[in-house]
Parts: C-alpha cells; sequence; structure tokens
C-alpha cells in the first residue's frame, strides 16, 4: 500500500476543491464531499438516461431544461427535482423492464425506469421522454485509441468515465470574459467530476491555468492508498456551454471567446476545455475534497 504522494521538483501540486457527479446524463449537477471510484467512473455517474420514443438520449443540446432538473441522492433512492414538477422518487435498486437504447449511434442494453418516470419526464420536456438505467452487465468501453489500448468503462457519458478541470482554467476564461464587458461563468457551464485547485504554501510549483493539459498523471492521496488518474484526451466543446445552468437560457459568449484561444490541435482544432481521465490505479478507494494532488509532467 502506498502511503505518500511522489515527490519531485518537476511536479505540479493542487487539491481536489470540488467533486461532481451527474446522476442523470445532461441534468443538474449533484456537489458531493467525497465519491467512490468504480471502474466505470465516480459511483452513480450517469447511471441514468433520457431517451425519446426510440430510446435515442436525449441533451441539453435539444431540451435545455434538463439543466434544471436538479438530483438528490438519499440513502435508498435519487430524488429528481424540476421548476413546476413534484419531486419524482426512484428506487436506487429498482428497474422495470429491459430497454434498448442509442448513444452517440452505439446501441446498448439498458433498463427503463418505468411509466412513473416516463410521464414526469414527458410533462417536463413536453415531448414523449423516458428514463433509462445503465446495465452494470454492459462493459462499454472509451476508445482505445485514446487510452493507449487500455480499458477503460464508463456508463452513459459521452465516451470517458472522467472529466477534470482545474480552477486556475475557469479564472483565465472569466478574466477574459470580464475585459470583454461580459459576466462571469461558473464551473457548472463545463461539467467536471474533478475540480482542482492552487495548493497555496506548498513547496512543489502551484498549479496555473490549463496545467491539466499538460501533465502525464494525477497522483491523489487518499485515506488509504495513492490513486492515479490519466489525462487521455481533451475535452471538445459545444454549444452546451452556452448555456446558463440556472436559468436554461443560451448566450454565445462562452463559445465565442473559446475560439479566440483554445482550439486544439490534438482534436483537429475543435474547441477544449477540461481533460477526460482514465483511472491507472486505485480502484474502489474514495476521492475527497481536501485530498492532495501532485501531477507529473508531461515531456513530448
Amino acid at each position: 500500500m502506498s502511503s505518500s504522494l511522489p515527490n519531485s521538483s518537476d511536479q505540479l501540486e493542487a487539491v481536489i476543491a470540488q467533486l461532481f457527479v451527474y446522476p442523470v446524463k445532461s441534468c443538474g449537477p449533484l456537489a458531493v464531499d467525497s465519491a467512490l471510484l468504480t471502474d466505470q467512473g465516480l459511483e452513480f455517474d450517469r447511471a441514468w438516461m433520457v431517451v425519446d420514443a426510440q430510446g435515442e438520449f436525449y441533451s441539453q443540446r435539444e431540451f435545455p431544461r434538463l439543466a434544471l432538473v436538479q438530483p438528490q441522492m438519499r440513502q435508498n433512492d435519487l430524488v429528481l427535482r424540476a421548476p413546476g414538477m413534484l419531486a419524482l422518487h426512484l428506487s436506487l435498486d429498482g428497474v422495470e423492464s429491459a430497454a434498448r437504447v442509442s448513444l452517440w449511434g452505439e446501441d446498448l442494453d439498458a433498463w427503463d425506469m418505468g411509466p412513473l418516470a416516463a410521464q414526469w419526464f414527458s410533462d417536463f420536456l413536453g415531448a414523449p421522454a423516458r428514463l433509462v438505467r445503465f446495465d452494470p452487465e454492459v462493459e462499454r468501453a472509451s476508445s482505445r485509441q485514446w487510452t493507449g489500448g487500455e480499458t477503460a468503462l464508463n456508463q452513459f457519458s459521452d465516451g470517458f468515465p472522467l472529466m477534470v478541470i482545474s480552477q486556475p482554467s475557469l479564472d483565465e476564461l472569466n478574466r477574459r470574459l470580464q475585459a470583454q464587458g461580459q459576466a462571469s461563468v461558473p464551473m457548472a457551464r463545463f461539467r467536471p467530476n474533478i475540480v482542482l485547485a492552487a495548493l497555496p504554501g506548498s513547496p512543489g510549483e502551484s498549479w496555473h491555468a490549463h496545467d491539466e493539459d499538460r501533465v502525464d498523471l494525477l497522483h491523489i492521496q487518499t485515506a488509504d492508498q495513492l490513486v492515479q488518474l490519466r489525462p487521455v484526451k481533451p475535452c471538445a466543446r459545444c454549444e452546451i456551454v452556452n448555456l446558463d445552468p440556472l436559468t436554461a437560457e443560451r448566450s454565445p459568449q462562452v463559445l465565442d471567446l473559446l475560439h479566440t484561444y483554445r482550439q486544439d490541435a490534438r482534436i483537429d482544432g475543435a474547441l477544449s476545455f477540461g481533460m477526460n481521465l482514465i483511472t491507472v490505479a486505485g480502484l474502489e478507494q474514495t476521492l475527497a475534497v481536501g485530498q492532495p494532488v501532485r501531477a507529473t509532467l508531461r515531456f513530448d
């Protein structure tokens, strides 16, 4: 069992400042103090998904109102709340019937959550909808082109089990927005799982904007052992970052600004903000806010 972080002058130091789980894909975030790291990402992350009558997934691209659905995890159930709706209570152990769904062209077995959940989402979105849960028997692998051939599983995420952004990266974006006379935006626009912040007063080099783009491994010291997470692919950004998660209203300033400084050659010039991660070591460990992080620099 490893008991300490590696120590080197060519490493950056940070701390886990925030952790987020998104129980229902494209719905609101759940801020947590700690989360179990499973072989599919953080426990309950993107475990549920809203689909149309044919099983095709819905997202904030088509239905911005999904951002207004707020989750709460209790001991035995998931509670969903939305404006104008009574709370929807879902048993963490309950499903209704087998289903077949499609996510980014990939057909997957899943479990339907039943008529009550379907009616709740249909009423809120104003379109036929059903709620499904990921089938734990399905092994949905991330792109091995990006993982270096390693098997990294995920549930209903867009493609990878974890995503990290540092607070300095958001601070830099907000500095540029303010320089244009625009309002700052919250981290919720970018839907990370892990938010890193600089570690003040540390003997090592502190974290700067977009250092997550330039590191090889994140070493996170948990209570029991060292977790190692590898950034594998820049997170490409679309119009969802223009959506205010508090109002579900769109405005173009964030994506327009990212076009001026975040075009990423690694993903053919698409705009990136944050890095997708896979787990190298430390499955079944608990990540927690306040844990120290050290990242080895990548030289290539």
